[in-house]
């Protein structure tokens, strides 16, 4: 799979494109994707995804921007799973939101040799937003390429969506979210240096760096930890503010893996998400905190013996 920073490409070959933010690259945009891979081998297209980066919400209203479900390395592992030939990775700044719709349209024609363009029919694009999907087929036809739309996809009559996917993350409902997302929810990261207090409470933890301040979910987890060269690895893990510990409101994401003491310091680890165990609580002192770890870590054990 081919990655690109922006809207450019030296292979003249037509590609058959889609447009988005991905986030979560979910059901409804795998559905989305698999047609645009029936399209491109039925011309004897490239298939390509132009996505935006950071997500113009971050952008324009950071404050207000909705927890990232996938950062930029997993939405293109994702994408590299699914069989897309090339990402357009375009950097959402000041310059790239000033473009027009018909700047939009025309670089995908001239730039990325477009042919053929699937696209949501609320798809929204250009300064102002004023492109829609009326003016992309309208375009379009001028520079030779067809449009599509693509229609939602309702899952047990919900329309699939990222925000659906928060939302089932947000209230505990992994199931639901595994079934929005085809596969459990994850976060991945390099194992970095932490304080060392679970090491002192008797519980070892890896820190997975967190690439985005704000994480879609909190809690204490079941999980299955995946790593090259280590394999997967069963644990559990804290994603929060740790309020017994400290006040400074900042999202650590900590895993304890079972019988497991190998060096891992700097190796990129992806966490999946299996089952819920409770909230984040404050303990007046630590010796209630380890009592209650302790409390998780058999919980998480008997689930992955419940679940073998």
């Amino acid at each position: 799979m081919q990655i690109l920073r922006g809207l450019y490409s030296h292979d003249t070959q037509g590609v058959a494109v889609t447009i988005g933010n991905f986030d979560g690259v979910h059901l409804g945009h795998q559905t989305l994707l698999s047609e645009l891979k029936a399209v491109a081998k039925a011309r004897g297209l490239q298939t390509a995804v132009v996505i935006f980066e950071p997500h113009p919400r971050e952008f324009f209203t950071p404050q207000q921007a909705p927890a990232r479900l996938t950062n930029l390395r997993e939405k293109l592992e994702l994408f590299r799973s699914l069989g897309v030939d090339r990402v357009y990775v375009c950097r959402f700044n000041a310059a790239f939101a000033q473009k027009t719709a018909a700047d939009f349209i025309q670089a995908l024609s001239e730039k990325i040799h477009a042919q053929f363009v699937l696209i949501g029919d609320d798809f929204r694009f250009g300064s102002g937003r004023v492109g829609d999907f009326a003016l992309m087929q309208i375009m379009g036809e001028r520079c030779g390429f067809e449009v599509r739309a693509v229609h939602s996809i309702l899952h047990n009559g919900v329309r699939v969506s990222s925000t659906a996917v928060r939302v089932a993350l947000a209230e505990g409902h992994l199931r639901l979210a595994r079934e929005y997302l085809q596969r459990p929810y994850s976060i991945s990261g390099r194992v970095v240096h932490g304080d060392a207090v679970g090491r002192e409470m008797g519980f070892p933890t890896a820190n997975i760096q967190l690439k985005h301040n704000l994480p879609p979910l909190k809690g204490i987890y079941v999980v299955a930890v995946h790593s090259d060269g280590v394999g997967v690895l069963q644990g559990v893990a804290s994603l929060g503010i740790r309020p017994t510990l400290k006040h400074d409101a900042k999202y650590v994401l900590e895993v304890h893996l079972f019988e497991f003491s190998q060096q891992i310091y700097g190796k990129h680890l992806r966490v999946e998400f299996l089952e819920k165990l409770r909230d984040e609580e404050k303990y007046p002192n630590l010796e209630m905190l380890t009592r209650q770890i302790a409390l998780d870590v058999e919980n998480a054990k008997k689930w992955f013996r419940e679940h073998e």
